[in-house]
């Protein structure tokens, strides 16, 4: 079995930003700007290529990222949706500036800082291909309702939780609004070499990771 830890350290895929600055796929997380002292609070990159890879994203696609946060998903999904646009939704003003360096840093220029709380400020962004959700500031149904406005036919919705009561309440809301979700529950650990010269796997805090496609027969 291939671990992802395998995918992340012997790709040989590649490719450039749209301002031709090449980086490969996979970026450490102590890449990104994070706020201090909340270093960590970033979407790990086991389970950015999780996500990302659910997404399905096409080089054309037009993606929404809410609740971006620091925009490690924004930026990963930029380089596959290079042809395309990522729309990063974020309402903490501390979280974009630093997305904005982040951005920069990576050279993303197909990545536009929607600024403001959702789902208000989704109303007149283009219609996506894909949605990440990474936060809803505790509005998850509504902003669920919203996208379904938007969201293309066989259009993609992934989000990710920490807390298991919300990743059930977001499934049955999918199952409400006529989806068939799946639930994928990632439980990652990562090597920690000991003074003793051994090593030991250190656990990362379980993600639950839910998706569902839009129907043709779904009626916006």
């Amino acid at each position: 079995m291939v671990s992802i830890a395998y995918f992340l350290n012997n790709r040989d895929i590649s490719n450039e930003s749209s301002i031709g600055l090449p980086r490969p796929f996979g970026l450490l997380d102590c890449e990104f700007a994070q706020r201090k002292p909340l270093n960590g609070q970033i979407t790990k990159r086991e389970i950015r290529a999780i996500s990302i890879y659910t997404l399905g994203l096409r080089a054309d696609d037009i993606v929404w990222d809410i609740g971006a946060g620091t925009g490690s998903i924004s930026i990963e999904a930029a380089l596959i949706a290079h042809r395309g646009r990522v729309f990063s939704v974020e309402r903490d003003l501390d979280n974009i500036d630093l997305l904005e360096m982040n951005i920069q840093k990576f050279g993303s220029d197909n990545i536009e800082i929607v600024a403001g709380d959702a789902p208000e400020v989704l109303r007149n962004l283009p219609t996506p291909d894909a949605v990440f959700i990474g936060g809803s500031g505790g509005r998850l149904r509504d902003i669920l309702q919203e996208v379904m406005l938007h969201l293309k036919p066989e259009g993609k919705i992934v989000a990710n939780f920490a807390i298991l009561d919300h990743s059930q309440q977001f499934y049955n809301d999918l199952k409400d609004f006529g989806f068939d979700p799946e639930m994928v529950v990632a439980n990652i650990s990562r090597s920690k070499e000991m003074q003793t010269g051994g090593i030991r796997l250190e656990s990362l805090n379980p993600v639950f990771i839910i998706s569902a496609k839009k129907k043709d027969y779904l009626v916006e």
